[in-house]
């Protein structure tokens, strides 16, 4: 019988052959759709084997790295533990080293301690499905995870029920009315069904350990963005998802950045969402969903800072402070600096923070004391904003359907160029076309106190002016 290393050095060498005779002479884009299928087929289910051979051999690994560190295994291998020996020896993270050995845990058969005779595994059944290569490591963590974070609450009888019944849905067995094998995902929501039936006591254990995990921080700014990172609880998550999902509907996703064209309709949109000076014009989006998510959780935290219902800070509602010197000011370039954030940003910040905002000017001595300070009221009142609200419906820049009470309020004519903050001189842009409306080729100017837009050349050949589709139809008489 050839040994195991034996019997996997010639796969390795078959495999070899196979890279350079068919990726290696780029015969993979001659395939068929049904080949790419097959081929791919084939490659899961021997990366699902080898992944039973790496498990078992790990499990042994484990035993074998018990006891007095003297007698370890990974100490004579000259390594601290499994995990650093797996991350030199098969080439992985420790992320993944780590994965393995839990895996390892759940099928490793231990030893009768009395009669030296071997103990069944942890999860029986699901590792003969391992090694029928119908489950791989990502799997039998799905599967295997819910279960064993109830801990003691779930008896051994119903954890082997458990298994059982996960191994059967992780290899479709037609028998017991499973179709299709299942994906990791599918075996983590069948586990996670499981653990609802057989532990409902566990429930409020896991609600105060999410109270004590859950957790936002912001990062060190790099790279001129800011990290985020953290864990929300449920309710929290879902609520936040729903507000993305308003703002991201397919009514309110907005025209693209400059470069991406408009695209004919094809008689899929219902012409009534346009005017005849619209009509035929579909507005595409080219921001990625993130980008998107950002831009809305940007606009959430605009609204919620002007709620009445918001603590007060320094006297005052929370306020961003952005500060730049006047000569960079003046001048046009330059930096910006934001309280609370490390790195300096750029003055495009303070130029779309003084927009919407309030300008306040402080003057200091050349020993660095106040001897002056100045308000320069610019802030739209509440009264305001309603009123453009009710006038504009919704953004201003055609196709972008985010609703006015989302949107802020941008000074057509500069304040700092003498635009008054009066209604005449306000329209409502939604966070991402305001913070973008200086360096886009969309045009804003007020007739008589309404608002028409130009688009870009690429878009409209003759640049002519034309009233936002919501304004026309707000100022429209009665009936029509």
């Amino acid at each position: 019988m050839n040994s195991i290393a034996a019997v996997l050095g010639e796969v390795a060498e078959d495999l070899a052959a196979l890279l350079g005779d068919v990726v290696g002479a780029d015969a993979i884009p001659g395939l068929s759709d049904d080949q790419i299928m097959a081929a791919l087929q084939a490659a899961g289910e021997v990366q699902r084997r080898l992944d039973a051979v790496v498990i078992e051999t790990v499990a042994e690994l484990e035993a074998r790295s018990l006891g007095l560190r003297d007698e370890r295994l990974t100490t004579r291998e000259g390594c601290r533990n499994a995990n650093e020996l797996l991350q030199r020896v098969l080439g992985v993270d420790a992320r993944d080293a780590a994965r393995t050995i839990k895996v390892s845990a759940a099928v490793r058969r231990r030893t009768d301690v009395t009669s030296g005779a071997p103990l069944p595994a942890r999860w029986p059944a699901l590792r003969d499905a391992m090694l029928d290569g119908r489950i791989g490591v990502g799997g039998m963590l799905a599967a295997t995870g819910p279960v064993e974070q109830a801990g003691p609450r779930i008896t051994d009888v119903d954890r082997l029920r458990a298994d059982s019944e996960l191994a059967a849905h992780a290899g479709g067995d037609p028998a017991d009315g499973f179709g299709p094998p299942a994906t990791p995902e599918d075996l983590g929501i069948l586990s996670r069904a499981i653990v609802t039936f057989l532990d409902p006591d566990g429930a409020e254990p896991a609600r105060d350990r999410a109270m004590r995990e859950r957790a936002v921080t912001l990062g060190t700014t790099r790279d001129g963005v800011v990290p985020i990172r953290g864990a929300l609880l449920p309710e929290v998550a879902g609520q936040l998802q729903r507000l993305f999902d308003a703002y991201l509907s397919p009514r309110v996703d907005g025209p693209p950045l400059p470069g991406v064209h408009f695209a004919p309709s094809d008689g899929e949109f219902d012409t009534d969402e346009f005017d005849t000076e619209w009509e035929g014009l579909v507005p595409l989006d080219s921001r990625t969903r993130a980008q998107k998510q950002h831009d809305t959780l940007a606009a959430v935290l605009g609204i919620a800072a002007r709620h009445d219902d918001v603590p007060m800070l320094g006297g005052a509602a929370p306020t961003l402070v952005v500060s730049v010197t006047a000569e960079d000011l003046s001048r046009g370039s330059g930096w910006a600096h934001v309280d609370g954030v490390d790195e300096p940003v750029s003055l495009s910040v303070a130029n779309h923070t003084a927009c919407g905002g309030g300008v306040q000017r402080v003057l200091f001595d050349e020993n660095g004391r106040i001897i002056g300070i100045g308000v320069s009221d610019r802030i739209f009142t509440a009264h305001q904003r309603r009123a453009i609200a009710l006038r504009d419906r919704e953004c201003v820049i055609p196709g972008c359907h985010v609703p006015a009470t989302w949107c802020e309020v941008h000074h057509v004519r500069e304040h700092a160029r003498g635009g008054p903050t009066h209604t005449d001189n306000g329209v409502t842009l939604c966070w991402f076309h305001h913070h973008t409306i200086d360096s886009s080729e969309w045009d804003i100017r007020m007739i008589d106190g309404v608002p028409e837009i130009r688009g870009p050349a690429w878009w409209d050949r003759e640049r002519d002016w034309r009233r936002p589709r919501a304004v026309s139809r707000a100022l429209a008489p009665p009936g029509r």
